[in-house]
């Protein structure tokens, strides 16, 4: 049942970091306009299970004044609201509530900041902290999101989990983490990886929407475009068994996707999440619509 809606309102962000799946940075390209973020809440409504509604990056609040007409929008239509942000914008406390009041009064529901060294380093003072402290003066909820680089927590044979290596840091391992953090990482035969452990491909609770209308099941895998059928059909219509990539998934994970699509793979990877972007990398070209955008993969969008 789907209960969130997860608005990419740009991909353009101020940072590149090593660990972002979108191939998020100053030079990534697509923002919505005011008419698509109307478009997509229309949609959302006639869904009926969905309560939510984030607002997220790249970074939200490089496009100020559309994330806060959306969140206002959003919430005259019933919608909790939550933003995702870097909050490079909180230079002090007080000039952080200055950009916080708005969506306070606006009735946002939820503010999560990502805190952690691929952002900001250790350094005293640094903007999260500065936005969290604002965020709680105002009294808007808040959480923290913080992703560690990769580590070894246990190797195979060791601790609860004996049959396999555990990666701990929460780094999922797609999008730029593939190029940046997997070095000196343990690895797991292929065809151990027949699951996908993250993801409910069989009925999504949440999707991502981006400017170029994908709807993401995970990022860079498409249910359809909403510019060009509704959200809400897309929805409904549905069908995991007889999507070309989550069908396979489904049935036999990352593994069984390489074998049905011949897709040339190594013997071992890091888990499932890394064995399954790179195949879907090489199968862009062959399922264009839902393999999308490009740019996710690290490709030149056509």
């Amino acid at each position: 049942m789907l209960t969130g809606i997860h608005f990419l309102l740009t991909y353009k962000c101020l940072l590149e970091c090593d660990h972002c799946f979108l191939y998020s940075g100053p030079h990534a390209q697509g923002t919505m306009t005011l008419h698509q973020i109307r478009r997509v809440l229309e949609e959302a409504q006639k869904i009926k299970t969905v309560e939510w509604i984030y607002i997220e990056g790249g970074e939200a609040f490089l496009f100020y004044p559309l994330m806060l007409e959306g969140t206002k929008i959003a919430r005259t239509m019933g919608f909790k609201v939550g933003i995702v942000t870097n909050a490079y914008w909180a230079v002090s406390e007080e000039d952080a509530e200055l950009w916080l009041r708005p969506l306070k009064e606006a009735g946002i529901d939820l503010l999560s900041i990502s805190d952690d060294s691929f952002h900001y380093g250790e350094e005293e003072n640094r903007p999260p902290q500065l936005a969290l402290a604002a965020a709680r003066k105002l009294e808007i909820p808040t959480s923290i999101l913080t992703i560690r680089k990769p580590f070894v927590e246990t190797l195979p044979g060791e601790g609860q989990d004996k049959g396999k290596p555990v990666i701990g840091g929460g780094a999922m391992f797609k999008g730029r983490a593939v190029e940046k953090l997997i070095a000196g990482l343990p690895r797991r035969p292929w065809r151990e990886l027949v699951t996908c452990p993250h993801e409910n491909l069989q009925t999504p609770s949440r999707v991502h929407v981006d400017p170029y209308g994908h709807v993401h099941i995970c990022q860079g895998l498409s249910m359809g475009n909403l510019w060009e059928r509704p959200l809400s059909l897309l929805a409904s219509e549905y069908d995991p068994d007889a999507h070309p990539i989550c069908g396979p998934l489904l049935r036999g994970g990352p593994a069984l996707l390489a074998e049905q699509y011949h897709v040339d793979h190594e013997e071992e990877y890091i888990d499932e999440c890394h064995f399954c972007y790179l195949v879907r990398h090489n199968l862009v070209d062959t399922f264009p619509k839902v393999l999308a955008p490009r740019q996710v993969y690290n490709l030149e969008q056509e």
